[in-house]
């Protein structure tokens, strides 16, 4: 499993280790506020970590938990995966981090790496990212990564705000 690293982050794939971290994180309320619009039960974590394993295992990438390297504490979680579970749908990069992180830079930071993972390790043509019509901190981050606006799509049974970026535009921007 692949352990990627960023100048303050770590990212580790998701195992049973992380469950009192990602049960502060998905028990959050403000966390899951544009995701599921509820914090996660103590089951719901169990059920997500038992998934996550499984998709690590089948295909070799999906969730990681975001460990800060000066505390050693799990400050945030994203994601490598085909949208909605779907390989005919596009890849998509998601992310979320604890309240006491926002707008200390990590997401954009967390977002730039899982994105260069996608594009120079599994070569994937295209990310797309959806958030919240509400969540315009995440939509900043997409944009911020050269995303483009795609348009309003319905995922999961809600509306969202569609971004995607091509290899190629990735690419240039890193040149």
């Amino acid at each position: 499993m692949t352990v990627l690293h960023s100048a303050r982050l770590r990212f580790e794939p998701v195992t049973d280790a992380h469950y009192d971290g990602m049960r502060l994180l998905n028990g959050d309320p403000e966390v899951m506020r544009y995701i599921s619009g509820q914090a996660e039960t103590p089951e719901e974590t169990r059920a997500v970590i038992a998934r996550v394993k499984a998709r690590w295992e089948t295909i070799g990438y999906s969730w990681w938990n975001f460990i800060e390297h000066d505390t050693g504490e799990l400050v945030g979680a994203g994601c490598i995966q085909h949208l909605a579970q779907d390989p005919a749908n596009p890849h998509e990069i998601g992310w979320r981090l604890r309240p006491d992180r926002w707008g200390r830079g990590y997401a954009i930071e967390a977002a730039e790496r899982m994105a260069r993972f996608a594009f120079d390790e599994l070569e994937v043509p295209l990310l797309c990212a959806i958030c919240d019509p509400g969540n315009l901190r995440s939509a900043r981050i997409m944009e911020k990564l050269g995303m483009r606006f795609r348009g309003e799509e319905v995922w999961h049974g809600r509306p969202t705000l569609a971004y995607e970026i091509g290899r190629a535009a990735w690419q240039a921007r890193q040149a």
